[in-house]
C-alpha cells in the first residue's frame, strides 16, 4: 500500500470525515481536527498515534503544522458542530 493509501485507510478506519471547505479531516466523537498539511507531513506511525490518542472529548483538539488562530478555530468548530 502506498503512503497516501495507508494514511487514508488509517483515517477511514478511525471514523474521520473530510471537510472540503476547510480542508481538514475531523472526528466528532473524538473531537479532533487534522489539517491536510499535518497529515501529509506526518508519517503513518505518527498519524496512527494521533488518531488513537485518548482525549477528554470536552473540547476540540487541532492538529496543524502551524496552530490556527482562535478565530479560525471558532469558525471551524461552528461549521463542524
Amino acid at each position: 500500500m502506498t503512503s497516501l493509501a495507508t494514511k487514508q485507510h488509517i483515517l477511514d478506519t478511525a471514523g474521520y470525515l473530510y471537510n472540503f471547505d476547510r480542508q481538514v479531516y475531523f472526528n466528532r466523537l473524538a473531537k479532533k481536527i487534522l489539517s491536510v498539511e499535518f497529515i501529509a507531513d506526518s508519517d503513518e506511525a505518527k498519524l496512527e498515534q494521533t488518531v488513537r490518542e485518548s482525549t477528554d472529548s470536552q473540547e476540540w483538539r487541532f492538529y496543524f503544522n502551524v496552530p490556527p488562530s482562535e478565530s479560525v478555530k471558532r469558525q471551524i468548530v461552528s461549521v463542524l458542530g
